[in-house]
């Protein structure tokens, strides 16, 4: 079989066996000159016997090529499980990018642009947000445009480089393009790492925000009921001191009020219910004194009628002298 695959990719030129003969003739020249002395062989042998050193030879052809192909497939695994990982990073960027999305959108339109006086979802607030969001989406493009344009000047100038390198003959030796190979890997390892690091952070801090509005919702709630206690407690207040207003006049009036009690249950207490007899002559007594006033009323009314009418005959006489 290793002959059959070394056999193949000779010059079809060729035959098997003068390709093999001539191929091992080059290592066994020397071998040959020492040897001249041997017996003859008949072409026909010449033709179909292979030495050791000839078999010798196609197995480290064999096993040159074999290592070469071997490299090949691994250069050739490597680009395709890059390719599958950046594959798989760019879907679970896409994958937070559209979660972020979903929670700003669930956050911004679907409980926060809702009318509470129609219970329907505003048209304006939908459309200003399309709007950012179609704003942002072209800043980003065009940042990732100009980022494009100068890694695409990078690379002309790292190509134009290794050209001129490879003119002067600096090219990288296998050994330096292997270290180089691993230490790619490597950082490629620690982007990763890094990368997966960044996108738990952006996930945490999804989390982190969506329980920030939580407590910023909650906290905008007690400070409504806040201002409404607030307002409550000052009427409350208000309500006490116009109470301990009224309590002290109440106070003061009921401190008046024993007061006069007191007195007069000390009156009631001293009083003495006179005798019969007294009791008549005070009334005779009172009768009396009413009809003196009775009297004295009418007197002073002749007095004052007696008065005017001295007056009158006064004026009279002053104004018959003048």
């Amino acid at each position: 079989a290793m002959l059959e695959k070394y056999l193949k990719r000779i010059d079809p030129k060729e035959t098997p066996i003068t390709a093999v003969a001539a191929a091992a003739n080059r290592r066994s020249s020397v071998a040959q000159d020492s040897k001249g002395r041997r017996k003859s062989r008949t072409h026909t042998e010449k033709l179909f016997r292979i030495t050791t050193e000839q078999k010798c030879d196609i197995a480290t052809r064999e096993l040159e090529e074999l290592r070469d192909e071997i490299d090949r497939l691994t250069e050739k695994c490597e680009r395709i499980l890059d390719s599958h990982r950046a594959a798989l990073e760019e879907a679970d960027i896409r994958l937070a990018e559209m979660r972020k999305a979903s929670y700003e959108f669930e956050r911004d339109i679907v409980r926060g642009a809702i009318n509470h006086r129609t219970g329907k979802v505003s048209a304006e607030r939908v459309a200003r947000y399309i709007e950012d969001k179609l704003r942002s989406r072209d800043a980003l493009m065009e940042k990732l445009r100009l980022k494009n344009s100068t890694l695409k000047v990078q690379k002309k100038k790292l190509q134009l480089q290794l050209k001129q390198k490879e003119e002067m003959g600096e090219v990288l030796h296998e050994v330096d393009f292997r270290q180089l190979q691993i230490e790619n890997k490597q950082f490629q390892s620690k982007i990763e790492e890094r990368n997966q690091e960044l996108l738990r952070l952006k996930l945490k801090a999804g989390n982190t925000q969506q329980v920030l509005n939580a407590y910023k919702k909650k906290l905008h709630f007690i400070t409504v009921e806040s201002t409404h206690l607030n307002g409550e407690i000052k009427q409350r207040r208000d309500l006490l001191e116009k109470i301990a207003i009224e309590t002290e006049v109440v106070e003061k009036d009921r401190t008046k009020a024993d007061y006069i009690h007191s007195q007069l249950r000390q009156q009631l207490t001293d009083f003495r219910v006179p005798d019969v007899l007294d009791y008549v002559g005070e009334r005779a007594k009172l009768y009396d004194i009413y009809k003196t006033v009775k009297s004295w009323e009418r007197k002073v009314e002749i007095a004052q009628m007696a008065l005017k009418t001295h007056r009158k005959t006064w004026k009279q006489m002053r104004s018959e002298e003048r």
